[in-house]
């Protein structure tokens, strides 16, 4: 049920001349009140109903990414992209070459460096030396650490190490203030990047942004917002807030045009293998096991109270001890849940997950992004890191997603490095045995659905080829012919 009167209406309509992969016959896909009311033969056409000819076209069940940090996608984008550099000096360079025309007054904010792979390490000198005093702020890919250089510390009260690093809370916390832009700037930029992700067939996110999720959705769908479904999640710090307002996981919200979702409730107990703070069983080649920053009794307290206001847990957990310590708690606090990330997974805990029956929030370009910082940090024992077939054979259930902006919030690049462990880069696949099939990739992409069936939202992505039988070069970057959200358009590509 919708959510109040002036919600986005539901149009009724045909897709007419589909096929599902795996099928040689077209057929119809009729729309009624946003749920697929009938699927009729290609030319069973019924009058005074919108009708959309896709030519033998192939449509899937709309695609979801289950971990983004939705704002932080938008804001990246422009932002310094930082990527590139192979070195701490090849960071600065970049930045070097952006300082031209800044100043003082603004601080200028770099995304995605990656120091797990460097030789040399970021340094406050060099980079205050390349910064000329313009404040500068640096954000690692996988957003747990920052680089400040001494005009961004200043500016903003913070104690960074003798490196210029913030890392975890302290680095969270400083990344959510540079984002304290103007609404309406911010929201242009979520919305041009909505645009993009409903081009390539996104129907709904799961948006673990740092803050109270739920204001800023309610004010950005009352702009104008519908590119596709938000579930929203919740922090531990909002739990209480959310419970007293009758908030619970998987409830519509009043206001949110029948878009916005609560989500999850978003734990996270360690921190990532790229600032080597991910909490394992055995200590790193520089030392130290990374950090557990929720205790076991705190995170069992958290699990028993979601359980009783109603929300499903989502525990950030990437490191072998710490998913050691995410699955104790979801079987102290008996609940079912998800595991966010899963990368580093010991043997034996495999079939808890099954047995526990949890879902293993998983983002497959972590594996090709991560590779050799996982080589290198988790050395003789990386058979059992991003464990996508581990995982699926022991009972898990599959959720694929981006964590965009430390992956691009494409669900097309997450199924190919899922189902080949490779990029159409010319380098091998990496630990190839722990890939998935693309009809396993389709299903953890579609919540569970695979197929388009009657009775179920209208969310619906058409795609120019079969994804079953492409290319993997075309798979990788599937083009997509149009969107739908609950038989609405969200995107209609040329010649639709």
């Amino acid at each position: 049920m919708l959510s109040s009167a002036a919600d986005r209406a539901l149009p009724d309509i045909v897709l007419a001349s589909v096929r599902q992969p795996g099928d040689t016959a077209c057929s119809n896909i009729h729309v009624r009140d946003g749920l697929v009311s009938r699927i009729t033969a290609a030319d069973e056409l019924p009058r005074s109903v919108r009708v959309v000819g896709f030519d033998g076209r192939y449509a899937v069940p709309g695609l979801w990414d289950e971990h983004v940090h939705m704002t932080q996608w938008a804001l990246a984008a422009n932002r310094i992209d930082l990527s590139p550099a192979e070195s701490a000096r090849g960071a600065v360079d970049l930045v070097r070459s952006r300082i031209s025309g800044a100043g003082p007054a603004r601080t200028l904010v770099g995304v995605g460096f990656r120091d797990a792979v460097w030789d040399d390490v970021p340094g406050l000198e060099l980079l205050d030396d390349a910064t000329q005093g313009v404040p500068t702020a640096l954000i690692s890919h996988d957003l747990h650490c920052v680089w400040l250089n001494s005009a961004a510390a200043e500016r903003y009260g913070v104690r960074p190490d003798a490196g210029g690093l913030l890392r975890e809370d302290a680095a969270f916390a400083l990344t959510r203030e540079l984002g304290r832009l103007p609404d309406d700037v911010v929201d242009g930029w979520v919305r041009t990047a909505a645009g993009e992700a409903a081009a390539r067939g996104i129907v709904g996110v799961v948006d673990f942004e740092m803050t109270w999720n739920r204001d800023v959705w309610l004010r950005r769908i009352a702009g104008g917002f519908d590119s596709f479904r938000v579930d929203a999640g919740v922090y531990p710090e909002d739990l209480e807030r959310a419970a007293a307002a009758g908030m619970r996981t998987g409830q519509l919200l009043d206001g949110g045009a029948g878009l916005l979702s609560v989500g999850p409730l978003k734990v996270l107990i360690d921190g990532s293998l790229n600032t080597r703070t991910a909490y394992c069983v055995d200590p790193y080649p520089h030392g130290g096991r990374g950090i557990l920053t929720v205790s076991e009794a705190e995170l069992l307290a958290l699990l028993v109270r979601a359980r009783e206001s109603g929300f499903v847990p989502a525990v950030h957990a990437i490191g072998d001890a710490a998913n050691q310590v995410a699955l104790d708690a979801f079987a102290a606090a008996g609940i079912r849940g998800r595991v966010e990330h899963a990368q580093f997974v010991r043997h034996e805990d495999f079939v808890r997950f099954g047995e526990l029956d949890l879902t293993a929030s998983v983002q497959p370009v972590h594996a090709l992004d991560d590779r050799d910082a996982a080589d290198a940090n988790w050395g003789g024992r990386t058979d059992r890191a991003f464990p996508l077939r581990s995982l699926l054979e022991a009972g898990a259930s599959l959720a694929l997603g981006s964590d965009a902006p430390v992956a691009p919030l494409d669900p097309w690049l997450a199924m190919s490095a899922a189902t080949t462990r490779s990029r159409q880069d010319g380098r091998g696949p990496w630990h190839q045995e722990q890939a998935i099939t693309r009809q396993e990739a389709l299903v953890a992409s579609t919540r569970g659905r695979g197929r388009i069936r009657v009775g179920e939202a209208a969310d619906v992505a058409v795609l120019d080829g079969d994804p079953l039988a492409v290319p993997d070069s075309v798979f990788a970057a599937m083009p997509v012919a149009a969107t739908l959200v609950a038989g609405r358009l969200t995107y209609r590509g040329p010649g639709v």
